[in-house]
Protein backbone atom coordinates (compact mmCIF):
# COMPACT_ATOMS: atom_id res chain seq x y z
CA UNK A 1 0.00 0.00 0.00
CA UNK A 2 1.36 3.42 -0.99
CA UNK A 3 0.22 6.80 0.30
CA UNK A 4 1.07 9.76 -1.91
CA UNK A 5 1.31 12.57 0.58
CA UNK A 6 2.66 16.01 1.40
CA UNK A 7 3.55 16.69 5.00
CA UNK A 8 1.51 19.90 5.24
CA UNK A 9 -1.56 18.60 3.41
CA UNK A 10 -4.47 18.50 5.84
CA UNK A 11 -6.31 16.02 3.60
CA UNK A 12 -3.31 13.67 3.69
CA UNK A 13 -3.06 14.27 7.46
CA UNK A 14 -6.57 12.78 7.80
CA UNK A 15 -5.60 9.64 5.92
CA UNK A 16 -2.34 9.23 7.84
CA UNK A 17 -4.31 9.24 11.09
CA UNK A 18 -6.68 6.57 9.75
CA UNK A 19 -3.80 4.36 8.60
CA UNK A 20 -2.15 4.68 12.00
CA UNK A 21 -5.35 3.93 13.90
CA UNK A 22 -5.90 0.84 11.77
CA UNK A 23 -2.30 -0.28 12.22
CA UNK A 24 -1.76 -0.50 8.46
CA UNK A 25 1.81 -0.53 7.17
CA UNK A 26 2.27 1.63 4.09
CA UNK A 27 4.92 3.22 1.92
CA UNK A 28 5.06 7.01 2.16
CA UNK A 29 5.55 8.60 -1.27
CA UNK A 30 6.20 12.36 -0.95
CA UNK A 31 4.73 14.72 -3.52
CA UNK A 32 5.91 18.27 -2.90
CA UNK A 33 3.15 20.75 -3.68
CA UNK A 34 5.50 23.71 -4.16
CA UNK A 35 8.83 22.55 -5.61
CA UNK A 36 9.18 22.87 -9.36
CA UNK A 37 5.80 24.50 -9.67
CA UNK A 38 4.21 21.58 -7.82
CA UNK A 39 5.16 17.93 -8.25
CA UNK A 40 1.44 17.04 -8.26
CA UNK A 41 1.30 18.43 -11.81
CA UNK A 42 4.20 16.30 -13.09
CA UNK A 43 3.26 13.73 -15.71
CA UNK A 44 4.37 10.83 -13.53
CA UNK A 45 2.00 11.75 -10.71
CA UNK A 46 -0.81 12.81 -13.05
CA UNK A 47 -0.79 9.26 -14.39
CA UNK A 48 -1.32 8.03 -10.84
CA UNK A 49 -3.91 10.63 -9.91
CA UNK A 50 -5.39 12.62 -12.82
CA UNK A 51 -6.86 15.07 -10.28
CA UNK A 52 -3.30 16.21 -9.46
CA UNK A 53 -4.30 16.44 -5.81
CA UNK A 54 -3.04 14.96 -2.56
CA UNK A 55 -3.63 12.41 -1.11
CA UNK A 56 -3.88 9.29 -3.23
CA UNK A 57 -3.78 5.76 -1.88
CA UNK A 58 -2.57 2.91 -4.07
CA UNK A 59 -3.65 -0.54 -2.96
CA UNK A 60 -3.21 -3.69 -5.00
CA UNK A 61 -2.72 -1.70 -8.19
CA UNK A 62 -5.84 0.44 -7.67
CA UNK A 63 -5.60 4.15 -6.86
CA UNK A 64 -8.10 5.78 -4.55
CA UNK A 65 -8.54 9.55 -4.23
CA UNK A 66 -10.40 11.96 -1.92
CA UNK A 67 -9.45 11.67 1.73
CA UNK A 68 -12.90 10.85 3.13
CA UNK A 69 -13.48 8.17 0.49
CA UNK A 70 -10.09 6.68 1.33
CA UNK A 71 -10.91 6.70 5.05
CA UNK A 72 -14.21 4.92 4.48
CA UNK A 73 -12.43 2.36 2.29
CA UNK A 74 -9.93 1.71 5.08
CA UNK A 75 -12.78 1.46 7.58
CA UNK A 76 -14.50 -1.18 5.48
CA UNK A 77 -11.35 -3.15 4.77
CA UNK A 78 -10.00 -2.92 8.32
CA UNK A 79 -13.08 -2.81 10.59
CA UNK A 80 -11.21 -2.32 13.86
CA UNK A 81 -11.22 0.17 15.37
CA UNK A 82 -14.33 1.53 13.60
CA UNK A 83 -14.16 5.13 12.45
CA UNK A 84 -17.89 5.36 11.79
CA UNK A 85 -20.48 4.69 14.52
CA UNK A 86 -22.69 1.62 14.27
CA UNK A 87 -26.08 3.34 14.26
CA UNK A 88 -27.21 5.24 11.14
CA UNK A 89 -27.98 8.56 12.86
CA UNK A 90 -24.59 8.75 14.52
CA UNK A 91 -22.89 7.73 11.27
CA UNK A 92 -24.66 10.54 9.45
CA UNK A 93 -23.71 13.00 12.20
CA UNK A 94 -20.03 12.00 12.05
CA UNK A 95 -20.03 12.26 8.26
CA UNK A 96 -21.71 15.68 8.40
CA UNK A 97 -18.98 17.07 10.65
CA UNK A 98 -16.24 15.67 8.44
CA UNK A 99 -17.96 16.94 5.29
CA UNK A 100 -18.47 20.40 6.78
CA UNK A 101 -14.69 20.66 7.04
CA UNK A 102 -13.76 18.84 3.84
CA UNK A 103 -16.37 20.55 1.65
CA UNK A 104 -17.20 23.91 3.25
CA UNK A 105 -14.08 25.07 5.11
CA UNK A 106 -10.99 23.46 3.63
CA UNK A 107 -11.58 24.11 -0.10
CA UNK A 108 -11.76 27.89 0.39
CA UNK A 109 -8.29 27.83 1.96
CA UNK A 110 -6.67 25.15 -0.16
CA UNK A 111 -3.20 25.91 -1.51
CA UNK A 112 -4.38 26.20 -5.11
CA UNK A 113 -7.06 28.72 -4.12
CA UNK A 114 -4.59 30.85 -2.14
CA UNK A 115 -2.09 30.74 -5.01
CA UNK A 116 -4.78 31.84 -7.47
CA UNK A 117 -5.71 34.77 -5.25
CA UNK A 118 -2.10 35.97 -5.17
CA UNK A 119 -0.72 35.00 -8.58
CA UNK A 120 -3.73 35.52 -10.83
CA UNK A 121 -5.82 38.11 -9.00
CA UNK A 122 -2.89 40.06 -7.57
CA UNK A 123 -4.12 39.92 -4.00
CA UNK A 124 -1.43 41.09 -1.54
CA UNK A 125 -0.35 38.66 1.15
CA UNK A 126 -2.08 40.56 3.97
CA UNK A 127 -5.43 40.33 2.17
CA UNK A 128 -4.83 36.69 1.32
CA UNK A 129 -4.18 36.01 5.00
CA UNK A 130 -7.34 37.93 5.91
CA UNK A 131 -9.28 35.74 3.44
CA UNK A 132 -7.89 32.61 5.09
CA UNK A 133 -8.69 33.73 8.62
CA UNK A 134 -12.17 34.93 7.68
CA UNK A 135 -13.31 31.61 6.23
CA UNK A 136 -11.61 29.57 8.95
CA UNK A 137 -13.18 31.66 11.70
CA UNK A 138 -16.63 31.60 10.10
CA UNK A 139 -16.56 27.88 9.30
CA UNK A 140 -15.22 26.70 12.64
CA UNK A 141 -17.58 29.01 14.51
CA UNK A 142 -20.54 27.50 12.70
CA UNK A 143 -19.27 23.98 13.29
CA UNK A 144 -18.78 24.76 16.96
CA UNK A 145 -22.47 25.62 17.19
CA UNK A 146 -23.32 22.31 15.53
CA UNK A 147 -21.36 20.38 18.14
CA UNK A 148 -22.79 22.35 21.06
CA UNK A 149 -26.38 22.12 19.88
CA UNK A 150 -25.98 18.45 18.98
CA UNK A 151 -24.99 17.60 22.54
CA UNK A 152 -23.08 14.51 21.39
CA UNK A 153 -19.51 15.57 22.02
CA UNK A 154 -17.47 14.29 24.94
CA UNK A 155 -13.79 13.54 24.90
CA UNK A 156 -14.12 13.46 21.11
CA UNK A 157 -16.67 14.76 18.61
CA UNK A 158 -18.96 11.81 19.33
CA UNK A 159 -18.49 11.00 22.98
CA UNK A 160 -15.64 8.62 23.80
CA UNK A 161 -15.17 7.09 20.33
CA UNK A 162 -12.72 8.50 17.82
CA UNK A 163 -14.51 8.85 14.49
CA UNK A 164 -13.98 10.28 11.03
CA UNK A 165 -15.21 13.58 12.48
CA UNK A 166 -12.11 13.83 14.67
CA UNK A 167 -9.87 12.91 11.74
CA UNK A 168 -11.20 15.98 9.94
CA UNK A 169 -11.20 18.30 12.97
CA UNK A 170 -7.58 17.82 14.00
CA UNK A 171 -5.84 18.88 10.75
CA UNK A 172 -8.16 21.88 10.39
CA UNK A 173 -7.43 23.12 13.91
CA UNK A 174 -3.74 22.39 13.35
CA UNK A 175 -3.70 24.62 10.25
CA UNK A 176 -5.78 27.32 11.92
CA UNK A 177 -3.19 27.55 14.69
CA UNK A 178 -0.36 27.56 12.18
CA UNK A 179 -1.85 30.66 10.56
CA UNK A 180 -2.66 32.32 13.90
CA UNK A 181 -6.42 32.22 13.40
CA UNK A 182 -8.67 33.35 16.22
CA UNK A 183 -10.13 30.17 17.71
CA UNK A 184 -11.94 31.81 20.60
CA UNK A 185 -15.22 30.94 18.90
CA UNK A 186 -14.34 27.24 18.70
CA UNK A 187 -13.41 26.09 22.23
CA UNK A 188 -15.06 22.68 21.91
CA UNK A 189 -13.33 21.91 18.62
CA UNK A 190 -9.99 23.10 20.00
CA UNK A 191 -10.34 20.93 23.10
CA UNK A 192 -11.25 17.88 21.00
CA UNK A 193 -8.20 18.46 18.81
CA UNK A 194 -5.95 18.74 21.87
CA UNK A 195 -7.26 15.48 23.31
CA UNK A 196 -6.84 13.69 19.98
CA UNK A 197 -3.26 14.90 19.78
CA UNK A 198 -2.50 12.98 22.95
CA UNK A 199 -3.05 9.73 21.02
CA UNK A 200 -0.11 8.02 19.34
CA UNK A 201 -1.86 7.61 15.98
CA UNK A 202 -2.45 11.36 15.76
CA UNK A 203 1.02 12.27 17.01
CA UNK A 204 2.71 10.10 14.37
CA UNK A 205 0.48 11.55 11.64
CA UNK A 206 1.28 15.20 12.31
CA UNK A 207 3.29 17.13 9.70
CA UNK A 208 6.52 17.39 11.69
CA UNK A 209 6.74 13.59 11.95
CA UNK A 210 6.63 12.94 8.20
CA UNK A 211 9.73 11.99 6.19
CA UNK A 212 9.33 15.01 3.89
CA UNK A 213 8.88 17.53 6.72
CA UNK A 214 10.83 20.75 6.27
Amino acid sequence: MKLYSYFRSSAAFRVRIALNLKGVTYEYVPVHLLKGGGQQFAEAYARTNPLSLIPALEDDGQVLTQSLAIIEYLDERYPEPPLLPADPLSRAYARAIALSIACDIHPLNNLRVLRYLVRDLGMPDEKKDAWYRHWIGLGLGQLERVLVSGGRSGRYALGEQVTVADLAIVPQIFNARRFDCDLSGAPTLSAIADRCMQLDAFIRAQPSEQPDAE
